[in-house]
């Protein structure tokens, strides 16, 4: 019979239950799919018992071994794999050289300590989210086992940073999904108000406790790059701007005005102590409004901008509601476009991991199309390197933008 799953940090390969995929359902995870969705397992009444995250060896059908997993026998996807190496522990150990990985690649990258620290299943991490500011971390616990590896992550952060600040930011809709309450704190330190975080140049202030998801959205600093050049000498329209991304970029750029719209005035006013901050607040203005009834009144006031930006929410948030979300992406692009100048540029964001890049590709198209307007497909891409993928994972490829050079 089948024992509960050891507690951390104590973790014994030799002692860990065994979760046995069923006949035929073993090929995808031996090949190295992280992920075992319910109906692959044998469930016997020991396995219902196991606390939630707890540590178990995943098997083959014929009992041989794959590697360390987490179970949650409450989740759709009830195990998570660790590693390919069942022997290895689970430890503070395990979660440091993880860490490290991880530092190494991205002080490769960036020469400045802002950025996604850890990206869940593609940093060997599954379930956990940390994003760097500095001295301060910001870590999300999405799923039952990295809430139940919590302190082991956060002591292996210790060693490894030593960070002044951290936030616990499990407010995502995952958690539910995981059967875990939602909850932000302050783990340690003090927030005494935006952290101040630098990109590509430019200075911005994020609100880890109240913000968006972890405060900031560092996934798109390569298409705020491209955006900025393209919108330089030019007049450039930010709508769903939130803390202003992309605005002050641009501004920072040299753009000659900046529009930033959002309907949540506390975003923008992030956004307008950072143009301050950067010295470009005589060409910054801000609007509070909602997207698509300022789109629809600047088309008719006639406005004209050499870019606009739409980088909006998910439109789509569960599959049930992918036929009319992939139309509301197909309604920005027609709404975004009479506002671009001839020559000029749209970029359009979409942040649903529901929607693949074909057809979020073919709603633009059509937008366009209903719009009156031609152009080419300048630039296509999605999260930048400090969201790296499991190559075996493409549902973790969340992020799809396209930039538009429009007749």
């Amino acid at each position: 019979m089948s024992s509960a799953p050891t507690d951390n940090p104590a973790d014994d390969p030799a002692a860990r239950p065994l979760l046995r995929l069923l006949p035929g359902h073993d090929k995808r995870a031996a090949a190295g799919y992280p992920w075992i969705f319910a109906n692959e397992v044998t469930l016997d009444e020991a396995a219902r018992a196991w606390p939630a995250g707890g540590l178990v060896t995943l098997t083959r059908a014929d009992g041989r071994p794959l590697g360390p997993a987490t179970f949650n026998l409450h989740s759709l996807i009830c195990a998570r794999l660790f590693g390919s190496d069942p022997a290895e522990a689970v430890d503070e150990a395990f979660f440091r050289r993880r860490l490290e990985a991880a530092l190494d690649l991205r002080t490769r990258l960036y020469d400045q300590p802002f950025y996604r620290l850890i990206h869940a299943e593609a940093d060997r991490l599954p379930g956990f989210i940390v994003d760097r500011f500095g001295e301060a971390l910001v870590v999300q616990a999405n799923t039952a086992g990295a809430e139940r590896h919590l302190d082991l992550l956060i002591s292996a952060l210790d060693a490894l940073l030593a960070p002044q600040t951290i936030v616990l930011r499990n407010d995502s809709p995952a958690r539910g999904l995981e059967g875990l309450e939602r909850e932000v704190r302050l783990l340690r330190g003090a927030i005494t108000g935006p952290l101040k975080l630098e990109e590509n140049g430019t200075l911005y202030l994020a609100d880890p406790l109240g913000g968006q998801k972890t405060g900031w959205f560092y996934d798109l600093r390569a298409a705020r790059a491209l955006i900025a050049r393209l919108a330089r000498s030019g007049r450039l329209l930010d709508v769903y701007s939130h803390t202003g991304a992309f605005a002050l970029a641009a501004a920072v750029a040299g753009a000659a005005q900046v529009t930033a719209v959002d309907r949540s005035g506390e975003a923008l006013a992030l956004a307008e102590p950072a143009a301050a901050l950067n010295g470009v607040a005589a060409r910054c203005r801000f609007v509070v409004a909602e997207a698509f009834a300022y789109l629809e009144q600047g088309a008719a006031r006639a406005e004209r901008y050499e870019v606009v930006v739409a980088d909006p929410p998910s439109f789509v948030k569960a599959k049930r509601e992918l036929k009319s979300g992939l139309k509301g992406y197909r309604k920005l692009a027609r709404l975004a476009a009479p506002l671009v100048a001839p020559g000029g540029f749209l970029f359009i964001g979409c942040c649903s991991h529901h929607v693949e890049a074909e057809p979020f590709a073919e709603e633009v198209a059509r937008g366009l199309v209903a719009a009156g307007r031609e152009g080419r497909i300048l630039a296509s891409g999605g999260a930048g390197s400090d969201h790296p993928v499991h190559p075996l994972l493409p549902e973790s490829a969340v992020l799809k933008w396209q930039v538009v050079h429009l007749d």
